[in-house]
């Protein structure tokens, strides 16, 4: 692997700077601020949306907020992310998006060109993911105060899912399935903002994530969770389900997908793939006796393709996650105490 420049202590410090989404604090703030003082019925499941009741049918509901630095990146920008980020969330909860929402946050000097750009991004992943963008609010910030553009955007969507998908509905014995190798996106922001130059390039995965998750349940699969890999990885993803449903999940590090590059970065730069943002990527719970065909489903699908079984959930008491490493050992694999890579998305 190559460099085009040595890595000086303050990119390291930036790189394990502990903060942001995704990891232990963020996690802790939901459990012990957010939850209690809004608590109810569909914010208390702790899915990636909310489902309620609208006349004769059920609805989700998702919001993001988008600050990923820097906004242009090798395989997408933050236009894209923001439209795919909140389809895919709905897409977790069984749901196809029906109306998205976009506000824009922007800063005095923005380059007209960047927004032209971003906005053009979000129009055609919109278009791709069937989904128009119905309303939205814009406001300009003093120069200095935004960092070039905050998305915020807000979903709705029709629950297509026969029945419901969510943590507490991961049960032992189910197989954990995961979409694709991870880690693309979080080393493709890394790669620019920090000036460095690998042996082959790396894009993000930022995709709509939607014809997957549709095909599991055309199929006939019964589908107990889904969950999008962003901030914090897998690993993140794992515990956080854990801690709702007490169970333990176990997987198989030589199972788990890598792309050559990005393992030798995270390698080179202290990361552990399994801790970093994916854009593009979900892991998906399925009965035993479903998993197999759930695999060849999934790699019927481009976003998809190169799916895997990467575990098994098993019956435990506290609720922890374990991976059995490439040399038979196992260790626990806990929730990230920061976030390796802030701005991420």
């Amino acid at each position: 692997m190559n460099l085009s420049c040595p890595l000086p202590r303050p990119i390291m410090d930036r790189i394990l700077l502990a903060h942001g989404g995704g990891g232990r604090l963020t996690h802790q703030l939901i459990e012990n601020l957010f939850l209690p003082a809004f608590s109810n019925p569909a914010l208390n499941l702790r899915h990636d949306g909310a489902l309620f009741n609208a006349g004769n049918g059920q609805l989700a509901m998702t919001t993001d907020t988008y600050v990923v630095h820097p906004l242009l990146f090798p395989g997408g920008n933050i236009g894209d992310l923001a439209i795919n980020g909140t389809v895919n969330d709905l897409a977790m909860c069984g749901a196809r998006a029906v109306a998205l929402s976009a506000g824009f946050v922007l800063e005095e000097g923005l380059a007209m060109e960047t927004l032209e750009v971003v906005v053009a991004s979000m129009r055609d992943a919109a278009l791709a993911a069937g989904v128009p963008v119905v309303t939205g609010d814009t406001k300009v910030v003093d120069r200095g105060k935004g960092d070039g553009i905050f998305i915020n955007t807000t979903g709705v969507g029709s629950v297509f899912a026969p029945q419901p998908v969510g943590p507490t509905f991961v049960s032992p014995g189910d197989a954990v399935i995961i979409s694709g190798d991870l880690g693309s996106h979080g080393i493709a922001i890394l790669s620019v903002r920090e000036g460095l130059e690998f042996e082959a390039p790396v894009f993000s995965d930022t995709a709509c994530l939607l014809p997957a998750v549709e095909a599991l349940f055309e199929a006939g699969i019964e589908v107990h969770c889904l969950r999008d890999l962003t901030r914090g990885g897998l690993s993140s993803a794992l515990n956080e389900i854990v801690v709702i449903n007490g169970l333990r999940i176990t997987i198989e590090e030589a199972l788990i997908p890598v792309s050559d590059v990005v393992r030798g970065a995270c390698e080179l730069l202290g990361l552990d793939p399994l801790y970093v943002a994916n854009e593009g990527r979900f892991v998906v719970f399925v009965r035993e006796k479903d998993a197999e065909y759930a695999l060849t489903v999934l790699r019927s699908q481009k976003v998809s393709s190169h799916a895997v079984r990467a575990g098994t959930v098993l019956e435990h008491t506290s609720g922890i996650v374990t991976i059995r490493s490439r040399i038979g050992g196992n260790r626990v694999l806990d929730m990230l105490s920061g976030e390796q890579l802030p701005r991420i998305c």
